[in-house]
């Protein structure tokens, strides 16, 4: 099974408009810098409104603005703004109740993928987008000088 990409691409967006703030950004730009289709940056950025992380502006010259300032807003808010919780997928299928692993499973399983998601959500929700950015900004800077 694939891993999800929405949560990059949503720190990818959330990164562009921390790092410009001065005007609104619209899809097709966004898109461009995540080599994708405006439709799948409009997809995300609607996800990202619903969560109260961004807004729109409407007509010429509009586009998405972040909907408060980026000390304020956590990886972890996009993480939940885009995702669906649960690191670990559960079974396609329903083990067999015949097997003492199979129909034990469940809870001790269901335990670990709360716990594995609870440590990343709280790694997740000790960095700002504002930090992020930075840093964002600073390896940027490091490999400009490097060429």
């Amino acid at each position: 099974m694939p891993a999800s990409t929405r949560f990059a691409a949503a720190a990818h967006i959330m990164a562009l408009l921390a790092a410009d703030r001065s005007r609104p950004q619209t899809s097709e730009a966004l898109a461009k810098s995540l080599a994708t289709n405006p439709a799948v940056a409009r997809r995300i950025l609607g996800a990202l409104a619903k969560a109260g992380l961004t807004q729109s502006e409407l007509g010429k010259g509009g586009g998405a603005r972040l909907a408060r300032g980026p000390k304020k807003i956590t990886l972890a808010d996009i993480y939940r703004a885009v995702e669906t919780p649960g690191l670990l997928p559960a079974p396609r299928a329903a083990p067999d109740p015949a097997c003492p692993v199979g129909r034990s499973i469940g809870a001790p399983l269901a335990a670990v993928s709360e716990a594995a998601e609870a440590a990343f959500l709280s790694s997740l929700e000790a960095v700002t987008l504002k930090q992020f950015a930075k840093e964002i900004a600073a390896v940027d800077a490091a490999a400009k000088s490097a060429a």
